[in-house]
């Protein structure tokens, strides 16, 4: 495409999530509206603990949408997972669905043919958040439009008829479905009924009709109706692979949406509020009182007793350090789990993290890091195994949870949008908290020794090693990692 700007937004047709006001009169409405009734002001929250299970969950309520999908994602793979997911988009719309699918631009590239073939169908529009006008040479808009450019869209969202949704941090992919031969991540997602369905559907309206929001057709290169046949064509393909065929059985398996549509699935029934990010955010023109990151830090900063956090990419700055050992001081236990250097996917953030470690232990804060790995973790909370963790979630006094895309980190804070519930579940915090009564079987225990050194235990095989080098890495990663802390970049993380 030669165009150097962005296209106008006056030609975008609105539209609004069905039935925002009333019980979508569907299988799954009529339904979901049978248990509803019993729990008046809560919402139904189900943990989708295994990662196949979770690709099966968005799947099936693909099939068993009747009048819309709404789609939100920052990722979207090229891939097994990504191919057969546009696939059940395209087969839903084919049945008379309408599907909004709103994808961050950032990792569209290789789908742009893909994408423009499931917008020709009538019932599909797909827009591209904060897009790249350059899109072969995406590096460009960084140096010509980089305050736009390094602000992205985070949420991930899935849901099917205003009824039943999907929130949380997985992308689609299949390093976070257990497809991946290289990467596999421990992730939490949950499947929520009841009124915080509704408040995700408003949310996905704002970001739709945001200033950062742009019509696919706009932007990607001309294609057919005739082109659609490459989506199934490309799942079909894929599908004759011996990984595919583990998500094709885990379809016929996986029991969760029949269990929904026969009152079988064993909710947790909770008040449960959605927080997400004014999609102005994306411009640099949200107000502090806007930002997730605010009322976040109200939340946390009410803890009296016990703080539990889970976090992929934890870089807590300075003014979060200063925040984490105030809490500390005040008696407030605290429990972080993040990656190690060695199963880190971005060793950036791990500089940005490793610089404040030993403010943290000194503070008398517990740290563990997830071992990569090939071994099982036994992690409830994320499923079976794991060699990178990705989940963002946090317990607060053993009465309240955080589930959702928010990283602590200042991307997460400052630059991107993202969206989480809590949810005042005591029956969550505890399983969240839980999860360290068997930390050391899947990672490190961060130590400070008595002469100001920090080290690590691992737990192998009945017994205790010691590592007062980063487990597991090269020194010249170590090195990296070093050079990488002492430089003025954290804003960027």
């Amino acid at each position: 495409m030669g165009c150097q700007e962005l296209p106008p937004l006056d030609t975008r047709i609105p539209s609004h999530a069905f039935g925002r006001d009333e019980v979508p009169n569907t299988a799954l409405g009529r339904e979901i509206a049978r248990d509803t009734a019993a729990h008046p002001d809560e919402s139904g929250v189900f943990a989708l603990t295994e990662p196949r299970g979770a690709f099966a969950a968005r799947a099936m309520l693909a099939a068993t949408a009747e009048h819309t999908l709404d789609v939100q994602y920052y990722i979207w793979r090229h891939d097994i997972t990504g191919t057969l997911m546009l696939k059940a988009l395209l087969e839903a719309a084919r049945r008379g669905v309408r599907v909004r699918l709103l994808l961050d631009d950032m990792t569209t590239a290789s789908l742009d043919p893909m994408l423009a073939a499931l917008d020709t169908h009538e019932n599909v529009e797909v827009r591209l958040f904060n897009p790249f006008v350059h899109r072969k040479f995406r590096f460009i808009d960084f140096i010509t439009a980089f305050a736009r450019a390094n602000r992205r869209m985070h949420n991930k969202s899935f849901t099917a008829d205003n009824s039943a949704t999907i929130v949380g941090g997985r992308n689609i992919g299949d390093e976070y479905f257990g497809a991946s031969e290289h990467l596999m991540f421990a992730d939490a997602d949950v499947l929520a009924i009841g009124p915080v369905v509704k408040a995700v559907s408003w949310d996905f309206d704002r970001y739709w009709a945001s200033a950062s929001a742009y019509p696919a057709a706009s932007l990607l290169p001309p294609s057919s109706a005739s082109a659609q046949a490459e989506i199934f064509g490309a799942a079909a393909r894929v599908a004759n692979g011996p990984e595919a065929n583990k998500y094709l059985d885990a379809l016929h398996e996986d029991g969760t949406i029949d269990a929904l549509l026969t009152h079988n699935l064993p909710f947790i029934w909770a008040p449960t509020q959605m927080l997400s990010d004014d999609p102005a955010k994306g411009v640099g023109k949200a107000s502090p009182e806007a930002l997730l990151v605010t009322r976040l830090s109200k939340i946390i900063g009410a803890a009296v007793g016990r703080f539990t956090l889970i976090s992929a990419y934890f870089v807590p700055t300075q003014a979060g350090t200063d925040a984490l050992v105030a809490l500390a001081r005040r008696g407030v236990d605290i429990t972080i789990l993040t990656n190690s250097l060695e199963a880190t996917d971005v060793a950036a953030v791990h500089a940005g993290y490793a610089r404040y470690r030993k403010t943290l232990l000194e503070a008398g804060i517990v740290l563990y890091e997830m071992r990569s790995g090939n071994a099982k973790t036994n992690m409830a909370v994320f499923g079976s195994s794991a060699a990178s963790l990705h989940a963002k979630t946090f317990s607060i006094d053993g009465e309240r949870v955080f589930v959702g895309s928010f990283n602590f980190d200042p991307r997460s804070a400052q630059l991107n949008t993202e969206l989480g519930f809590v949810i005042e579940s005591a029956i969550l915090a505890q399983r969240i908290a839980a999860q360290f009564n068997t930390a050391p079987q899947y990672a490190y225990r961060v130590m400070l020794s008595n002469d100001g050194n920090v080290y690590w235990l691992e737990q192998c095989d009945g017994k205790t090693l010691r590592h007062d080098e980063e487990p597991y890495t090269s020194i010249w990663k170590r090195m990296g990692v070093r050079l990488l802390s002492i430089m003025p970049i954290e804003w960027l993380l």
